[in-house]
C-alpha cells in the first residue's frame, strides 16, 4: 500500500497500487465506500489491465487518515487528491485518467475543474452531478444531510447503519463519522457552479455510465451536446462495477479508448 501526505497536519491518502506503464489510472470510490473493494476487479479485468492503476481512498474512507479538522467539502477531497497524485507522479505530462463512481465521480469532476494538468480524461461511473434534498429516512447522502453534526455522531450513524444495509455498512463502518457525515451533507448540497455544469464546461474526454435500468439520464441530451458520451450499462444497479463487471469493463474500456471530446 502506498501513500502521500496531503494537509498540513500530516494526513495521509493511501491506496492500493498495480504496476504497469502509464498514464496512470486512479479509481475512486464513493461515499462510505473503499476503492479496493469496489474496483479490484475491475482494474484487473483483462480489458483493463496492464496500465499503472491507483486505487485511491480518500481522506476519511478506507485506509486514508481520517482527520477531525479536515472540512471533506468537494473542493476539499479534490485538492488532498490532487496532492496525492502529485506526490505518486501519477499524473505523468498529460494528466491521469480517472475512473470515479458516485461521489468519487463528483470528486473527479472538481479536480479536474481545479487541477486541469493532472487529468486528461473522465469515466464517471453513475456519479453525482446535482444538488439532492435531504430527506430523512433515506439512504446515502441525502438522508445524512438531514441530521446535525451533533445529532449523527450522538446516534444518528447508528440509524443510517440500520438503512444502508450490511453490504454498504461493511466499507461504510471504516470511514470516520466526522468524514462520513460532512462528506455526505457536501456531496448533497453541491458545489457552486454545479458539478454538472463543471463537466459541461471541461476539455477531456468525458464519458458517464449509468445503469440501463435509470436511463434514459437527467440532462443526457446536454451532456451529449457538450460532447460526453452518455452510455447506459445493462443488468445493473448503481454499484455497476460490482453488479455487471464484465458489463462495466467493456463500457470503461471503450470509454478509454475513445478519443473524442
Amino acid at each position: 500500500m502506498q501513500s502521500a501526505v496531503v494537509t498540513t497536519g500530516g494526513d495521509r491518502i493511501r491506496w492500493v497500487e498495480f504496476p504497469g506503464p502509464g498514464p496512470a489510472r486512479v479509481y475512486l470510490h464513493g461515499l462510505g465506500a473503499t476503492a479496493p473493494a469496489y474496483f479490484a476487479a475491475g482494474a484487473v479485468h483483462p480489458l483493463l489491465a496492464g496500465r499503472r492503476s491507483l486505487l485511491v481512498d480518500l481522506l476519511g474512507h478506507g485506509h486514508s487518515d481520517r482527520p477531525e479538522a479536515f472540512p471533506y467539502t468537494l473542493e476539499a477531497h479534490a485538492d488532498a487528491l490532487a496532492e496525492a497524485l502529485e506526490a505518486a507522479g501519477a499524473a505523468g505530462p498529460a494528466g491521469a485518467e480517472l475512473i470515479a463512481h458516485s461521489m468519487g465521480g463528483a470528486v473527479a469532476v472538481v479536480l479536474a475543474a481545479r487541477h486541469p494538468h493532472l487529468v486528461s480524461r473522465l469515466v464517471l461511473v453513475d456519479a453525482n452531478l446535482d444538488p439532492v434534498e435531504p430527506v430523512r429516512g433515506t439512504a446515502g447522502s441525502s438522508g445524512i444531510a438531514t441530521y446535525t453534526e451533533e445529532e449523527f455522531l450522538a446516534g444518528g450513524w447508528a440509524e443510517v447503519r440500520d438503512r444502508v444495509g450490511a453490504h454498504w455498512w461493511s466499507t461504510m463502518r471504516l470511514a470516520g463519522r466526522t468524514a462520513l457525515y460532512r462528506s455526505a451533507v457536501h456531496l448533497a448540497a453541491g458545489t457552486v457552479p454545479t458539478m454538472r455544469e463543471l463537466l459541461l464546461n471541461l476539455k477531456v474526454p468525458r464519458t458517464f455510465l449509468l445503469p440501463a435500468a435509470d436511463a434514459p439520464l437527467a440532462g443526457a441530451e446536454e451532456l451529449r451536446a457538450a460532447g460526453v458520451r452518455v452510455v447506459a450499462v445493462p443488468d445493473c444497479g448503481h454499484n455497476i462495477m460490482l453488479d455487471n463487471p464484465e458489463g462495466f469493463a467493456e463500457a470503461t474500456a471503450r470509454a478509454l479508448a475513445d478519443d473524442a471530446v
